[in-house]
């Protein structure tokens, strides 16, 4: 025969009944008190908080998210735009006139996750704020803060005031 226990009912059966008489250990200025000080609710929560089993889920949970667009070929009119402000980059950032520019730089990311269907087929367009620091021709390709950008790559070129 199966009993339950409720509130202040013990079965006479119950193996541990004389344990849960005693009640809760009373620890006060002893040993034990002093390596072990109760913990507050706070603290207790932590202890049974969930935690992430997957590592690295929520990231790839979001990196679904992520709206990729088809590379836009641009025409003839912004490529002479594009390739007249990369002309004006290279004269400010070299020289004996060398200036530091500022300027906003839009360019092309292809999809670098090999499970999404966009992979290496669409991207995203990104945008960087920094001081150009170099424009090599014969690499082709732009140093902007600390990122180095290939110029088939970019979208748009605007200069900004220094700050």
């Amino acid at each position: 025969m199966h009993q339950t226990i409720t509130a202040g009912v013990i079965p006479s059966d119950f193996k541990y009944a004389s344990v849960l008489e005693k009640g809760r250990p009373v620890h006060e200025d002893d040993y034990f008190s002093i390596r072990h000080p109760r913990m507050g609710t706070g603290q207790r929560a932590k202890i049974f908080a969930p935690f992430a089993a997957l590592s690295g889920f929520e990231d790839e949970i979001g990196a679904k998210k992520v709206q990729y667009v088809k590379e836009r070929i641009p025409d003839a009119d912004e490529l002479y735009e594009l390739n007249d402000q990369l002309n004006r980059l290279y004269e400010l950032t070299t020289g004996k006139k060398k200036t530091e520019v500022n300027a906003v730089i839009e360019y092309y990311v292809p999809c670098q996750d090999p499970h999404n269907k966009a992979y290496q087929i669409k991207g995203t367009y990104e945008t960087v704020t920094d001081i150009v620091r170099k424009v090599d021709p014969i690499t082709q390709q732009l140093r902007i803060g600390d990122l180095t950008l290939d110029f088939r790559d970019l979208s748009r070129i605007t200069f900004t005031d220094p700050k």
